[in-house]
């Protein structure tokens, strides 16, 4: 596989404990009515307390439920009942927790006795189906071979969202294996859902793997939604569903009980319609787990609240650079949006350096996809031996077999290459695994992202997400042309998509990336371009683009 190869795969294929007290709930305990605050009445379309939640802000939800205009139940049901008047179309949700409005009607006495917990109690969240919940709901990845399999714990994500007070609404749907089972596929189909649509244009694909979690924010089928990454899988789909997403540094965010791909690239996120609700959601979902390392590793930093990081000047002084050669020119549309948004942050006050280059990353390669074919293996057969009842496949090598067996349910547009090569690797202290992980690593942080903010003293890259989005093909798969969700994904940094505009109907987003642990600092840039653009508006559902 050519270099080029690599890099349109990791774009297409990949666009794959309780809080110990309040102060540790995203906003920051005391602090965050204040927080809120600023989102009450950013997008007003319509009210709260007429039954309405359509493009409604936390912010908004809150104040309505403080208010006693509208409880947690009410707002359960009435994303409920848009989900059942707009999904036949957009295929976004798996299936619904049967016990939200029980949840909703606990957290409901518990305000009304002691308070709310933060900005999240009583607020229902979507997630997507790789991530493990100890309830009634399935945990698939989109795949019929899991159907029934129970896992052995919930995800550590899981229990921050509950800790938080936030209401598990549902599953959505996915890339099936997140995007990493065929070099052919189409983002957002899973033989367990079908094919998910995008909402400003239903013949467009949402993009992938979090297909299900950006088309729900987007729809308003929830407050916001949590994501998964491995390359582009949060960003691809926000951008293209007119999204917020953040791509944590690796560590951040723990992977536990989350179907894995590489534990080098893996992340969960969130996904929502503004700068804030997506901080809001991170600060309530980071945190250490014992159970992944990687959030214990030497040098992890996180802040109790990334909320505090907005800050609607933030762009003034800020040095940000722009790998032009390497990121733009895939999209006229992209590049005159993505120009656009350069000229907007020059008027508030940035520097930018233009053009920059990241040296290093078209060295990569094809380091990183050995690294996921091997990483995936060892992490699929380690997850798959812990479940516990009701488990069909076992290994890698079940899985393969699955799909032959039940190939008319789930093999019937395009197949499982992924999956067989990843089966051929050997284990993790193999050396080719090994030279492959240092490349990448090595390539892409420090010659790569953090020699370029070196040299240029800059506080943060940017470039177009991706171009607008493609017309789903279920024949040929995935069409889309490029993004710049690579250099972020392979060397485990952070990253963050805004909307900045839209190309007949279609939307387009610009990613602003940088340093590991940079969260707050991409968070307060990505807040003021937000503010000053004000880019985005809420989906059409139209049956087609507006050529």
């Amino acid at each position: 596989m050519s270099s080029d190869d690599t890099e349109s795969m990791s774009r297409r294929s990949f666009v794959a404990g309780a809080l110990a007290s309040s102060a540790m709930v995203a906003g920051g305990g005391a602090s965050w009515p204040a927080v809120l605050s600023r989102t009450m009445h950013s997008q007003p379309t319509g009210h709260v307390s007429d039954g309405s939640v359509e493009e409604q802000t936390i912010g908004q939800l809150q104040e309505a439920m403080q208010g006693g205009a509208i409880s947690s139940r009410e707002i359960v049901e009435a994303y409920r009942a848009r989900i059942g008047t707009l999904d036949h179309d957009l295929h976004a949700v798996l299936e619904l927790n049967p016990d939200a409005s029980a949840i909703a009607d606990a957290l409901d006495a518990e305000r009304r006795k002691s308070g709310p917990r933060g900005p999240l109690h009583g607020i229902p969240i979507l997630i997507k189906d790789n991530v493990a919940t100890a309830d009634k709901m399935e945990t698939t990845a989109g795949s019929l071979a899991l159907v029934g399999a129970r896992p052995p714990r919930e995800a550590f994500l899981a229990e921050r969202l509950r800790a938080a007070g936030a209401v598990i609404l549902g599953k959505t749907n996915l890339s099936e294996w997140a995007n990493f089972r065929s070099t052919h596929a189409s983002s957002g189909w899973s033989g367990r859902g079908g094919q998910c649509r995008n909402p400003y244009a239903l013949d467009r694909s949402p993009s992938g793997s979090s297909s299900g979690s950006a088309a729900a924010a987007a729809a308003s089928f929830c407050a916001a939604a949590i994501g998964t990454e491995t390359n582009g899988s949060i960003v691809s789909p926000a951008s293209a569903c007119s999204l917020v997403g953040i791509k944590p540094t690796v560590g951040l965010v723990s992977r536990s009980a989350i179907i894995p791909i590489s534990r080098s690239q893996d992340t969960a996120g969130p996904i929502a319609r503004t700068v804030t609700e997506a901080a809001i959601l991170l600060g309530a979902i980071a945190g250490a787990d014992a159970r992944d390392g990687a959030t214990m590793a030497k040098g992890a930093r996180r802040v109790a609240s990334y909320a505090t990081a907005l800050d609607a000047d933030a762009l003034r002084g800020k040095r940000i650079g722009v790998p032009r050669e390497q990121y733009f020119g895939y999209s006229t549309a992209a590049d005159s949006i993505a120009q656009h948004a350069l000229d907007l942050m020059r008027e508030k006050g940035a520097v930018i350096v233009d053009p920059v280059e990241i040296g290093k990353m078209g060295q990569v390669g094809d380091a990183e996809f050995e690294v996921l074919l091997y990483e995936f293996k060892a992490g699929i057969n380690e997850y798959l031996a812990e479940l516990a009842v009701g488990a069909k496949v076992r290994t890698l090598a079940d899985l393969i077999a699955f799909n032959h067996t039940h190939e008319r349910e789930e093999m019937p547009y395009f197949g499982q290459e992924i999956f067989e090569q990843a089966q051929k690797r050997g284990p993790l202290t193999d050396a080719k695994y090994l030279a492959a992980l240092a490349k990448a690593r090595m390539n892409t942080r420090a010659k790569g992202i953090d020699a370029i903010m070196d040299a240029h003293k800059l506080d943060a890259l940017v470039a177009p997400t991706g171009g607008p989005a493609w017309l789903i093909d279920l024949v040929n798969g995935d069409s889309d042309g490029g993004g710049s969700s690579s250099p972020a994904a392979e060397a485990g940094y952070p990253s963050i998509t805004v909307p900045a505009g839209y190309a007949l109907g279609l939307p387009v987003g610009i990613s602003f990336f940088g340093r590991a642990w940079s969260e707050p600092t991409l968070i307060g840039i990505a807040y003021a371009f937000e503010q000053a653009a004000n880019a985005r508006h809420a989906p059409t559902y139209a049956r087609t683009a507006a050529l």
